[in-house]
């Protein structure tokens, strides 16, 4: 009997252990999780062009398959594709340069009758900010005969420190988009490395999975699954982007904005940053509408309906194309879509919901993370 007492002892043991083992695995899962996040903080520079690459590869590669099917060489093939999306974009900049340069000759006077409008609004109905201004002004005075020192005026008036202000925050705006276009420049380079490779990495990530038969078949799958999650992807964003841009286009058209194209154009390309890009075009759309009829109502019209637009075209029209693709739970992708755009700032808005995507395809193939998948899945 003691035989038997002490394996029932031993099995009695096995639970305590397996908890407090379970809970260093979570202890480290969670430590590592935090290295990984920290990583991709820090190498932002780095790790944002490679994504984008990598996933612009894998939309365009059906189209240099259809063209390798033809019998053209392979590089050949990608470096058609690739000048050809690069002359599209350029083609549609020149399309719109006209309006885009009268909305920037109208700048000046859009300024000024901004300024009119909220000096008179100022001076009919001072707000809190005057208040907070003018309690300043008499803490100052109160100060200076205190110490008995005259209060020393500001060497620089409010138009001059708004006109640095801005001087500053133009700068840094110019500053910022070369940095983003040195970005796209080498994500595109690396795509096109990447289509012209063909299947070479496909392979060699079958390879790396193990010698297990099963396991390379699961890789398999789950690289099939990606290029289709990729693909519908920017296929869904590309068709209700234009269709958002071409209504807000006629919408404004028939509100009297001028420029109503370049708004269009502008609404569908910032409509592909999810949330905030709706957001930044309505606001400009509704500054742009006030300032040209001076006339609140109208501007808040302007603004409801490129909200109204996003919201049936951007959300129930593109929800439901990707619907036919993959289910996923809009909690959870409004969540990880924020700690992408935290993490990478504009690059993660643009590419959080993607990657999103490629991480629910691994995670309905691989056991151990069922749970990201049914976290993510509605």
């Amino acid at each position: 009997m003691a035989p038997v007492t002490g394996i029932a002892v031993v099995a009695a043991d096995v639970p305590a252990v397996a908890r407090k083992l379970t809970a260093v695995e979570i202890a480290v899962i969670i430590v590592a999780v935090l290295g990984v996040i920290a990583a991709a903080r820090v190498a932002e520079s780095f790790l944002v062009p490679v994504v984008a690459g990598i996933l612009l590869s894998y939309a365009l590669r059906p189209v240099v398959s259809k063209f390798e099917d033809w019998r053209v060489p392979r590089m050949l093939a990608a470096a058609l594709v690739i000048v050809v999306l690069a002359g599209g974009v350029s083609a549609a900049g020149y399309a719109i340069r006209d309006e885009f340069n009268a909305a920037v000759a109208e700048l000046p006077r859009a300024a000024r009758k901004l300024r009119i409008a909220v000096t008179e609004s100022t001076r009919y109905s001072p707000g809190a900010m005057s208040h907070v201004t003018e309690a300043a002004a008499e803490l100052d005075r109160a100060a200076a005969e205190a110490t008995g020192k005259p209060a020393v005026p500001s060497a620089r008036t409010p138009a001059e420190g708004v006109a640095m202000q801005f001087q500053t925050f133009v700068a840094q705006q110019s500053d910022k988009a070369l940095v983003v276009l040195s970005e796209v420049v080498l994500a595109v380079l690396l795509a096109f490395f990447l289509l012209a490779a063909g299947d070479t990495f496909r392979r060699k990530v079958a390879h790396l999975a193990g010698e297990s038969l099963a396991r390379r078949r699961v890789t398999v799958e789950v690289l099939n699954e990606i290029d289709t999650q990729i693909q519908w992807y920017l296929l869904t964003l590309l068709i209700t982007n234009a269709l958002i841009a071409l209504a807000t286009w006629g919408a404004l058209l028939f509100l009297g904005l001028p420029n109503a194209g370049m708004w269009g154009a502008f609404t569908g390309l910032l409509h592909a940053i999810p949330y905030a890009g709706t957001v930044i075009a309505a606001a400009g759309i509704g500054l742009a509408m006030f300032v040209h009829s001076a006339s609140l109502p109208q501007a808040l019209l302007a603004l409801g309906v490129v909200f109204a637009i996003a919201m049936v075209l951007g959300i129930g029209f593109m929800t439901w194309l990707q619907g036919r693709a993959s289910s996923m739970n809009p909690v959870a992708v409004f969540v990880g879509v924020l700690f992408f755009g935290w993490l990478w700032g504009g690059w993660g808005l643009l590419l959080g919901l993607p990657l999103l995507a490629v991480l629910k395809s691994i995670s309905d193939r691989v056991d151990s993370l069922h749970p990201v998948s049914e976290l993510l899945g509605s």
